[in-house]
């Protein structure tokens, strides 16, 4: 049976210590560092998220006037041939004639052999917002009629999936009643869900947004 840890962790770096650390040591794993777009038709960006599709990287985000405006949207680019295509719409938060919302924290999975999905979050504020997702047949340029996940689950919260088994665990967390962490489950790609007890208590300990790190001996670490 698999064990799961939920850790918090803080840590305080002295000046003396920073000054111990170059620029060189953290920048040598990076390849490449460049920003996607120069300009867009949204002043602020938030929540990035990326994933390898079978013809290469997408990455997606929301943006808008800014965090909770109406006018947020999830936004897509595709790498192609070296260079970050233009932020094209995938999702908004248009939910009928009258009502619109900002959406929030997309989250990107790719099916393995299968279909490319996207998670976020529609709402008129984080302590009010529900679960959404499409899902794109084209590597992430096109996507489905969007669908609302079911009442009290809101999918990935902001960081990805760990497939395990068959069973997508999706690290989610709640922002009512204190910060609560919870693993939500999906055994067909999100058409039905099932989930886990809050992991903390939202009040001894509070804790949202968990990112799940699989060590190579297959255990699972939620930080």
């Amino acid at each position: 049976m698999k064990k799961y840890f939920l850790y918090a962790t803080c840590l305080l770096l002295s000046t003396m210590a920073l000054t111990t650390v170059s620029a060189q040591d953290w920048k040598k794993g990076i390849l490449v560092d460049e920003f996607i777009y120069d300009t867009a038709s949204f002043p602020q960006a938030h929540a990035s998220t990326i994933a390898e599709t079978p013809e290469g990287l997408v990455a997606a985000w929301f943006g808008g006037t800014k965090e909770g405006h109406k006018d947020v949207c999830i936004w897509t680019s595709h790498l192609k041939k070296g260079k970050w295509t233009a932020p094209a719409m995938a999702a908004d938060g248009v939910l009928n004639d009258t009502l619109r919302y900002a959406c929030y924290n997309p989250v990107l999975y790719q099916v393995p052999g299968g279909e490319l999905l996207l998670f976020y979050k529609i709402g008129p504020n984080v302590a009010g917002w529900t679960g959404w997702m499409k899902r794109s047949k084209d590597n992430g340029h096109t996507w489905s009629q969007r669908e609302a996940l079911p009442e009290g689950y809101l999918g990935p919260i902001k960081n990805r999936p760990e497939l395990i088994n068959g069973v997508l665990i999706c690290p989610s967390s709640r922002e009512v009643g204190g910060w609560r962490a919870v693993m939500e489950y999906t055994t067909d790609w999100g058409k039905t869900w099932s989930k886990s007890a809050d992991i903390n208590d939202g009040k001894t300990l509070q804790a949202i947004q968990p990112s799940i790190l699989k060590h190579k001996d297959g255990s699972l670490q939620i930080l």
